[in-house]
């Protein structure tokens, strides 16, 4: 079996390091001195290659895993199945594998798209899942995958996240009014923005307090809100003039069907962490400077 450290020092696996929660972890790692962070894209492991990842594992000494990989194009998934598939079941699986030969702890980011937007309360992590999307289905696989396979896993399901990083809706918006002086937006889908750092902090926080408290928790900022209100606020944060329009979901066509309702419940995580919430307007400006 492999050794342990017991000494300060805790290794960590992060997939996915270029997506937007990877750089959030990337750019907190100076404030965790007790941690050691190993931070790898698809060019350094490939998760849907298992022999790779044992590989991996085995050469490297880890006491957790940040699984932040995905396939998060939600509309090409659609047409793009098997790859989706691919990265995230088969990929979560694979982790999975690696973690419980490794004893290593996995952290596993997921998704408000595993349900399907029917509920009028935010959804509990115990509500059940009924995904509309390919890739809500591949995220649910991978959830199920892991939870097989492992005893010690976090399951963090999150929602719209957003940050200064990668490629989320405040950029698009932000692109957007480079251009134009009006714009539409989906006003009756309603869920949570989350702040990729707070998120990235979350994650941390499970890790240095080294949480036992292993299972399936729901984590987004406070409050709700639709699309269009969340434009709306970016281009005031931003200072942009440009009008918003409201549309109804018909009216903008897109090829995977979206849950119209998907605000988490994030009590259990409070609970567990003893932490408090951020609003989701907090770090607009944040995402924007």
């Amino acid at each position: 079996m492999p050794q342990h450290n017991s000494n300060k020092t805790k290794n960590i696996l992060v997939t996915g390091a270029n997506g937007q929660l990877g750089l959030c972890i990337k750019a907190l790692q100076s404030k965790y001195r007790d941690l050691r962070f190993v931070l790898t894209d698809y060019e350094d492991l490939d998760i849907t290659d298992l022999d790779q990842v044992k590989a991996f594992f085995k050469m490297n000494n880890f006491d957790y895993c940040i699984n932040c990989a995905a396939y998060t194009a939600v509309d090409k998934a659609e047409t793009e199945k098997e790859l989706a598939f691919k990265i995230n079941m088969t990929g979560a699986k694979n982790l999975a594998v690696a973690c419980k030969a490794s004893e290593v702890v996995l952290i596993h980011i997921s998704t408000d798209f595993v349900f399907d937007g029917n509920n009028t309360r935010p959804y509990k992590e115990t509500d059940a899942t009924n995904p509309l999307s390919v890739y809500g289905k591949t995220k649910l696989e991978g959830e199920t995958a892991i939870q097989k396979l492992l005893k010690k896993y976090f399951i963090i399901r999150t929602s719209w996240l957003y940050s200064e990083y990668g490629n989320n809706f405040v950029k698009i918006m932000l692109r957007l009014a480079e251009t134009r002086n009006e714009i539409s937006v989906v006003s009756d889908q309603i869920g949570s923005p989350t702040y990729a750092g707070d998120l990235a902090e979350v994650i941390l926080k499970i890790i240095h307090i080294q949480s036992e408290d292993y299972g399936i928790y729901h984590y987004s900022n406070k409050g709700k809100t639709s699309w269009f209100e969340f434009a709306k606020a970016i281009f005031e944060e931003a200072k942009k003039k440009i009008e918003v329009t409201p549309i109804k979901t018909e009216a903008y066509p897109t090829a995977a069907k979206r849950p119209n309702y998907s605000v988490l419940d994030t009590s259990k995580i409070k609970k567990s962490l003893k932490i408090e919430v951020p609003f989701w307007q907090s770090n607009i400006t944040k995402a924007i400077k």
